[in-house]
Formats: C-alpha cells, sequence, structure tokens
C-alpha cells in the first residue's frame, strides 16, 4: 500500500497510482481528521517537524496530522533556537535529528533544500517547500480540493493568478494540473509572469494561455487559484510596492464569473481576496485548510 517513492520532494515524482492512493486514503480518513472517529496507526512513530521558514497551515496540518493518527510531534518552528543559529549545516541538522524521528517535514528557503536532505537522511523526507522551488504536498491538497468540488481533475479550465515568478504553489499545481489535461489560463502582472522553463514544458503537454487581463479571462474559468505577492522574494522593496495591489478578487468582480466558479488559495491572503468572498459560494480556500490535514494524513500513513 505504500508509495513507489520514499520521500516526497516534488509533485512530479509521483505516478498517477501514487496520487490515486493517497486520495483514497485521504476519503477514508476524513472523519478521522474531523475528529469523529480515533486512530493509532502512527502510535509509537515521531515526526521531525523541521521550519526554518514561518509556516500556519502546513505546519499546523502535519501536527494535526500526526496527533490525529496516535503519534508524536517534535521540532523547531524557527532556526535561531536550534544549532543552525551556531553554525549547524543543514546536512548535519538532518543527520542528527533523524536519530529521534522516523520521517522528516522540512521547510527551508533554500531551493534544493529538501533534495539535499533526502540524500543524507535514513529516514523519509516531506519538502513543506524549499525557497521558490517546491510544495508537494499543497500541490496534493489543492488537486484533492478540486476534486472533491468537481467530481474529477480533467478537462477543467484553471486560472493561476497573482505571482507566477516566485510562488511556489503556483508552479508544482501547474504541472500538476497539465498532466490531467486541463486548460491553464497564467494571469499575472507585468514582471510576475509564469517562469519560462515552465510555460514551455507545459505548451508541449496541452493549451496554455498568458494574459494580465483577470477581467477578460474570469468567465471562462472553473477554478481561480489566487496567490499573494510574495513581498518576502523581493529584493527590491519598490518593485514589490509596484505590482503587490495588481488584482482584487470582490463580489463584484465575481458576479461575470460562472456561477460554479471555485475560488481557491493557498494562504496566508492579504489583500488579493475581499473577505466578503468568504461567504460566497465560489470560496473553497478553507475547505482547503481543512482537506490539508486529511491530504498529510493520508502521506504519512502511506509513507510509514
Amino acid at each position: 500500500m505504500g508509495l513507489k517513492s520514499e520521500n516526497i520532494i516534488t509533485f512530479n515524482e509521483l505516478s498517477d497510482d501514487d496520487i490515486e492512493k493517497i486520495f483514497s486514503q485521504a476519503e477514508k480518513l476524513e472523519p478521522i481528521a474531523r475528529g469523529k472517529k480515533e486512530s493509532n496507526r502512527l502510535e509509537g512513530k515521531i515526526l521531525g517537524s523541521l521550519f526554518f521558514e514561518p509556516s500556519t497551515r502546513t505546519k499546523l496540518s502535519f501536527k494535526s496530522a500526526t496527533q490525529r493518527l496516535g503519534g508524536k510531534v517534535i521540532g523547531f518552528s524557527r532556526p535561531e533556537v536550534s544549532s543552525v543559529k551556531k553554525g549547524e549545516s543543514l546536512a548535519d541538522t538532518i543527520r542528527t535529528v533523524e536519530n529521534y524521528c522516523d520521517i522528516f517535514v522540512l521547510r527551508h528557503p533554500q531551493m534544493g533544500s529538501a533534495k539535499l536532505a533526502a540524500e543524507v537522511s535514513e529516514v523519509p523526507i516531506i519538502n513543506a517547500g524549499d525557497g521558490a522551488g517546491h510544495h508537494p504536498t499543497q500541490t496534493l491538497l489543492d488537486l484533492f480540493t478540486i476534486r472533491k468540488n468537481f467530481d474529477r481533475m480533467e478537462n477543467l479550465k484553471i486560472g493561476l493568478l497573482g505571482d507566477l515568478k516566485y510562488g511556489r504553489t503556483v508552479h508544482s499545481l501547474a504541472y500538476a494540473t497539465s498532466r490531467f489535461k486541463n486548460e491553464l489560463y497564467f494571469i499575472s502582472p507585468s514582471g510576475l509572469e509564469m517562469p519560462r522553463e515552465i510555460v514551455n514544458d507545459l505548451s508541449e503537454e496541452g493549451k496554455i494561455n498568458e494574459t494580465s487581463d483577470l477581467e477578460e479571462v474570469l468567465p471562462e474559468l472553473d477554478v481561480l487559484y489566487v496567490t499573494r505577492v510574495q513581498k518576502e522574494r523581493f529584493s527590491d522593496l519598490s518593485e514589490y510596492k509596484r505590482v503587490k495591489d495588481s488584482y482584487k478578487v470582490d463580489l463584484d468582480l465575481l458576479e461575470s464569473a460562472d456561477q460554479d466558479l471555485k475560488v481557491l488559495h493557498p494562504l496566508p491572503r492579504v489583500d488579493e481576496i475581499s473577505s466578503e468572498v468568504d461567504t460566497s459560494p465560489h470560496a473553497k480556500y478553507f475547505d482547503q485548510v481543512f482537506y490539508g490535514v486529511t491530504v498529510r494524513m493520508a502521506i504519512l500513513s502511506l509513507l510509514l
């Protein structure tokens, strides 16, 4: 029942069979995630939670997923409270902490950090975000949310909006949704377009549309995946200020959308989605938050 890979570093490493196994398990584990049933599936297992960058949803959902299944969690949420502050390398941190746990979840600001960790670790590594690189478990919960709302992941028109240059969630999601034969719309302000290598890769797989005009393409979409402009990735603050308010999704805008449009967001949001949208039938981003627990419960179960 396990996965083909011992680690989850990028979404692309997962086969279609792996994805189906994860989603099937997530469906079965949903009552446990909601607290309606109990499980000791991970009794005696310890998750090493190493977060070198801030996190709310990913960190807490992995902790909830582990504890809902009877496991325990150790780790840190700020590198300054660890020996990293003393100059310890990531490789040495991994080699040390693997003696205390059965599996790692790692968030780190450097691209490729999870791959490096997997090369030195004797226990499985789950990438919870490596800089502007990959965030595969976020991609899985995004796909799971889409499937729950449409009963399929194929033949949809999906718009990715906002910071497509630095947003690791949209990089992974673009590859994932193109695998399932969807038409993609990349919507961004000038300077934050999807990286050319990703556009070139995906243009061979299916239809790709690029624009800066959200209002023009909105009526076409089944899914609008909104992202914040990531201030922490900018070296020039003036450039951030130029683009940070490029889009605002509110009820007036959504009047032109299809009535079945689903609005997703990996969160946290800043000003890009008005709070008035939260109670509309379009809003599914807090459902994503919950499905993060079920999907991560499934991943931990299958890897362990």
